[in-house]
C-alpha cells in the first residue's frame, strides 16, 4: 500500500462532504489549488486551513509562475512572466537578478500566506519553440535562465517555500502542447543533456522537486520522461544522484494517455520513479487513482516532508500576514515599480496585459 502518493482537487471554494471524504483517504496525500478554488486571500486560507483540519500532513500546492499561469489573482501582487525578466537581463543583468529574488521571494510569501505549501516553480525550460511554455520560461539561452532561475529560487527558499523545477529534461524545444497533443523529440540524448537538461542539472543543489516532461524522447525511450525509467531511475537517481521529491505533471493531460487509463497511468508513473502521481479535474479518475494506489508499493521516504512550507499565522488579510515576512513589502514594492507602473487604465484583474515598466 502506498500512503499519500496521490494529489487532487477539489471543485469549489469551500469543502464539501465528498471532499472530506477524499480528503481522509490515506493514499491522498496532496491536493492542489485552481483559479476556481479561488474568489480571495482570506477565502483561500479558510479553504486550506479545512483541508487541513481533515488531514493534517497534506501537501498543498498551486502554480502560481507569474504572467498567464498564475491561480491567485484576485487580492494578490500581479508577477510577471518570468519572460520579462529574461528581457530585463538583456539590458540590465543586475537589476533583472535583483527582481528574480524579489519576484520569487513575492510569490512565495503570499502564497505561504493563504496556506499553500508550494507553488510548482520555477520552470527551467528553454523559451524555444514550444507552444505551451513560451514567455512562461526565463530565457531562450541556458546560462541565461540558470542565472536567474537561482535568483528565483533564493527568494522562494528565503521566504519559506521548497523548489520544484520543471519539466525536466526540457519542453521548450519541441513544438507540441503535451496538454493537448502528443509530444514527440527527436533529438539525441547527447543535444538534449548539452542544451535542454543543462538548467537542470546546473541548479540541481538548489531544487527540493523535479516535475518531468511528458515529452517522448524518441532516442532514449519510447515513454513520455513521467513514465521511464530510464529518464527517472537511471539518469536522475542514478547518473545525477538527485534525491528530491519526483512529481508527475497531471496525468490527465492528453500525452499521459498513452500509458493507458487512469489507474494505469498512476502505476506507470509511481513505477517508473514518480513519487506523487497528480490527477487532476476529474474526480472519478481521482477515486480510481486512490484505488490503484492500494495495489502499489513504494519504499519509504522522508521526501514529502522537505516540501512543508513555513505557513505563516493568519493576521486577518493578505497585507497584515505578509507583515511577518521581512522582505515582502520592499519585494512587492520593487516588483510593481519595474513591471506595472505603466499599468495604469489596463484591466488590473489581468496580470498578463502589463508590460514590462
Amino acid at each position: 500500500m502506498a500512503d499519500g502518493i496521490i494529489m487532487a482537487d477539489v471543485a469549489g471554494k469551500t469543502l464539501d462532504d465528498d471532499d472530506r471524504a477524499l480528503l481522509a483517504c490515506r493514499e491522498v496525500g496532496g491536493m492542489i489549488l485552481f483559479a476556481r478554488n479561488v474568489e480571495s486571500p482570506a477565502q483561500v486560507r479558510a479553504l486550506t486551513d479545512s483541508m487541513r483540519a481533515v488531514n493534517p500532513n497534506l501537501l498543498i500546492a498551486a502554480d502560481q509562475e507569474g504572467g498567464r499561469v498564475a491561480r491567485f489573482r484576485e487580492g494578490f501582487s500581479p508577477l510577471p512572466a518570468m519572460g520579462k525578466l529574461g528581457e530585463l537581463y538583456d539590458n540590465d543583468p543586475k537589476q533583472a537578478c535583483q527582481l528574480a529574488y524579489d519576484c520569487g521571494y513575492l510569490m512565495a510569501s503570499e502564497v505561504l500566506a493563504v496556506g499553500v505549501d508550494i507553488s510548482f516553480a520555477p520552470v527551467l525550460d528553454i523559451n524555444g519553440v514550444s507552444l505551451v511554455i513560451g514567455d512562461r520560461a526565463f530565457h531562450h539561452d541556458p546560462q541565461v535562465i540558470i542565472t536567474l532561475s537561482s535568483h528565483f529560487m533564493d527568494g522562494m527558499k528565503d521566504a519559506g517555500m521548497a523548489t520544484t523545477g520543471k519539466h525536466f529534461p526540457g519542453h521548450g524545444s519541441i513544438a507540441p502542447d503535451s496538454h493537448v497533443a502528443d509530444a514527440v523529440d527527436e533529438r539525441s540524448f547527447d543535444e538534449i543533456w548539452e542544451f535542454d537538461t543543462k538548467t537542470f542539472i546546473q541548479t540541481l543543489d538548489k531544487l527540493d522537486a523535479l516535475m518531468p516532461a511528458h515529452v517522448i524522447f524518441k532516442q532514449i525511450d519510447d515513454k513520455p520522461a513521467g513514465f521511464s525509467s530510464v529518464w527517472l531511475q537511471d539518469i536522475v537517481r542514478g547518473r545525477l544522484g538527485y534525491d528530491g521529491v519526483l512529481f508527475s505533471d497531471d496525468l490527465n493531460m492528453k500525452a499521459a494517455h498513452i500509458a493507458g487509463g487512469v489507474d494505469a497511468r498512476v502505476k506507470a508513473a509511481i513505477e517508473a520513479g514518480c513519487d506523487m502521481a497528480l490527477v487532476c479535474n476529474d474526480r472519478a479518475g481521482a477515486l480510481i487513482a486512490i484505488e490503484a494506489a492500494k495495489q502499489i508499493d513504494t519504499p519509504s521516504h522522508q521526501r514529502f516532508g522537505r516540501m512543508k512550507g513555513k505557513i505563516p499565522a493568519w493576521q486577518g488579510s493578505l497585507e497584515s500576514t505578509c507583515q511577518q515576512f521581512a522582505h515582502w513589502q520592499t519585494a512587492k514594492t520593487n516588483v510593481q515599480n519595474a513591471f506595472f507602473a505603466q499599468a495604469i487604465g489596463q484591466d488590473e484583474k489581468d496580470p498578463t496585459n502589463y508590460q514590462l515598466g
